[in-house]
């Protein structure tokens, strides 16, 4: 009897288990301590969830920057709090302590974040919030609310300003057509020193025809806070449905923010719910024709999803905007661009979406005037792009961190990825405007910052790894090896074009050192002695570099390297062991370390990644890129090469996995298949 009960047991577990959607993340138990919230957004917006219900963490919008806070630096804004909802029954307001059955949950394939609850056996509520994909500076939220018995419901639609905005003005008016009722909630503020004025609205969409609709009170609280409400008598069974519209924008992004704001709020009430929904949906549909799909591996399958939709949700395409470490989800490293853009978070979403990618190397183009006045103050020729950039292309590191002055394997980085853009596309008159005017430049920079010593070879001297824990060391291998790498590139791009490059690109390139140890290993740094290391250094001279190519020169490395590895660094570092061992024909190892790249930073309730195992700074987009990279270059052995995207066809599949398939990749949108035989 009781072997029977077991197998019952384990038959209904696997048919619930068969039953979960695999693009449906949950959160049942949701405890305010220990809650890192997922993000909805849009390549424009970020919107944060929160523990309380209806309610959410933070607002971010891309682009906008000022100086205040941490570092005396220039810092990405919150914007206003549009996004909050409260809800009274029967006179009483909804609070986290007076619910039960209380779920949230993320549609990563439709990029809806949904919550749903019970009140005291009166009322029970589901929303759905969206950052709408195809209206980069709007968003939606669907409410549902069904009596349980005849009862009395007031939604507020709440308006609220961050601290740190000044000058807060809030207005309310009303859009009376014979066609439709538009009530537009609106607040204007001052960024801290007043170098950006920022802007929302939102509005009701009611499904009830013209004139049939609730009537709408504006209450104003204080200057941080206003909001709108109605009043809506239900019986027992009956559903009630509306939505919410709203929208945010800057000077960043319109000369009248205030005004724009309003506009793209009445737009978006007047095309009404279902259309916004069809369209923010077929957005993510055509997203998703690019994707990654693992058979046999359930827990894989929906990591690869889970990264895959953070980095969709933090990038667009025709904008010139780049990515942070925590992309759009909250005010992590300052919202600056560092070199996790081009050298982790980037090369999935080359292979993936370039026109996505198109738009990351945009921001560095435009930005290339600062470059170029900061190498020039350096003391250098070319473009010196800086360790942390904020909306202008300045250096916004705070002062007290050495990386800002010496970590210059950022300007390799930048160059590195515009050449790997032109080998997937082929877009020769991108690399004729865009391409190579950034190679040169970069080209130009390392030649005049490269130093011919008395052994006749060139060195980098002074400068600040990729292993950041080594500062103000000499030949970095990670340095030197990007080095050479942009100058073949400049090289090859001006070769292309049937320019002529100048001749000391290739006098540096073949003669920069890479050092070796007497025991054949490479040298992280001309004084290196064996130290802990924060994060891969070396061994990206293998992966994605090709400096280190023999085998066992890779292996020599990597056993070296992975055994100096911190435990306290950063998710990416073990992506790349991963990647080495898979190409290596280890796959089991791969799958360990790859696992190693993810899992253990994950936090509750959604497993969103932090940057480190128990850190608690979520969501660290740049380990989602190493983790991605994995997938695509470890276990499906893509490179990208002078001919474009090509397949190592020699890699191995973990044993449990029977098959590896990234589709839409490119731009002419292929499937590469790994499988299991």
């Amino acid at each position: 009897m009781k072997k029977l009960t077991l197998v019952l047991s384990l038959c209904i577990a696997s048919v619930k288990l068969m039953a979960q959607d695999p693009w449906i993340v949950k959160a049942d138990n949701i405890d305010v301590k220990g809650y890192y919230g997922v993000t909805v957004a849009n390549g424009m917006i970020g919107i944060v969830s929160s523990p309380e219900p209806l309610h959410v963490k933070d607002v971010v919008l891309n682009g906008a920057f000022d100086t205040y806070g941490r570092g005396r630096v220039s810092n990405i804004l919150k914007t206003f709090d549009f996004a909050n909802m409260d809800l009274e029954v029967d006179g009483k307001k909804v609070s986290k302590n007076d619910i039960s059955s209380y779920q949230q949950s993320l549609d990563m394939r439709n990029a809806i974040f949904s919550t749903s609850f019970d009140y005291q056996g009166k009322v029970s509520v589901k929303s759905s919030m969206m950052a709408l994909r195809h209206l980069p500076h709007s968003m939606m939220i669907d409410i549902e609310i069904t009596a349980q018995k005849a009862c009395e419901i007031t939604p507020y639609s709440l308006m609220s300003a961050p601290d740190i905005l000044r000058d807060v003005k809030n207005t309310f008016h009303l859009i009376d057509r014979p066609h439709a009722q538009i009530p537009l909630l609106t607040s204007v503020a001052k960024s801290p020193t007043g170098k950006h004025t920022l802007a929302a609205s939102n509005s009701f969409i009611f499904e009830e025809p013209r004139g049939a609709e609730p009537k709408v009170i504006h209450e104003e609280w204080d200057y941080g806070l206003h909001r709108l409400k109605f009043t809506k008598k239900l019986e027992a069974g009956q559903t009630y449905r509306f939505s919410v519209v709203g929208s945010t924008i800057s000077t960043e992004q319109n000369v009248d923010p205030l005004n724009e704001a309003e506009r793209l709020t009445i737009y978006a009430a007047l095309e009404k719910h279902d259309r916004l929904l069809a369209r923010h949906k077929a957005a993510w549909d055509e997203l998703w024709q690019s994707d990654i799909q693992i058979e046999g591996d359930d827990e894989v399958q929906r990591a690869a999803h889970f990264a895959l939709y953070h980095l969709y949700s933090f990038c667009r395409e025709g904008q010139a905007y780049s990515l942070s470490p925590m992309g759009l989800s909250g005010l992590g490293y300052n919202g600056h661009v560092f070199w996790d853009t081009e050298v982790w978070m980037f090369p999935p979403i080359l292979l993936l979406h370039p026109e996505m990618a198109k738009s990351l190397l945009e921001y560095r183009f435009q930005r290339m005037e600062a470059a170029r006045n900061n190498a020039k103050v350096h003391g250098y020729k070319g473009v010196m792009f800086p360790w942390e950039s904020d909306d202008k292309g300045q250096e916004s590191t705070p002062v007290w961190a050495l990386t800002g002055p010496f970590q210059h394997h950022i300007t390799a980085d930048v160059g590195w990825a515009f050449w790997k853009y032109y080998q997937v596309t082929k877009d020769k008159e991108w690399l004729k405007t865009r391409g190579y005017p950034m190679l040169k430049e970069v080209a130009d920079f390392w030649v005049s910052r490269a130093e011919k010593g008395s052994d006749g070879k060139y060195h980098i001297i002074n400068v600040v790894c990729a292993d950041e824990w080594a500062e103000n060391v000499d030949d970095n291998a990670y340095t030197n090896g990007m080095t050479k790498e942009v100058l073949e590139f400049a090289i090859d791009a001006a070769d292309e074009l049937h320019l002529e490059a100048n001749p000391l690109w290739e006098e540096v390139m073949k003669n920069l050192v890479i050092l070796k140890d007497t025991n054949g290993v490479t040298m992280e740094h001309a004084t290196y002695k064996g130290e802990i290391i924060k994060q891969a250094d070396v061994n990206l001279l293998s992966y994605p570099m090709h400096q280190v190519s023999n085998p066992e020169d890779i292996k020599r490395d990597l056993h070296y390297y992975e055994a100096k590895m911190s435990p306290d660094g950063p998710a990416m570092s073990w992506a790349i062991l991963s990647i080495l061992y898979a190409r290596l024909g280890e796959s089991e190892k791969a799958l360990d370390l790859m696992v190693k790249s993810y899992q253990p930073n994950e936090v509750p309730p959604f497993k969103v990644l932090a940057e480190t195992a128990g850190g608690d700074n979520p969501y660290f987009a740049t380990g989602a890129g190493g983790f991605l990279q994995t997938l695509m270059n470890g276990f499906g052995g893509l490179e990208i090469e002078e001919n474009g995207v090509e397949q190592i066809k020699s890699i191995k599949l973990p044993k449990h996995w029977k098959s590896l398939s990234i589709r839409g990749v490119g731009v002419h949108k292929k499937t590469y298949t790994v499988t299991n035989k």
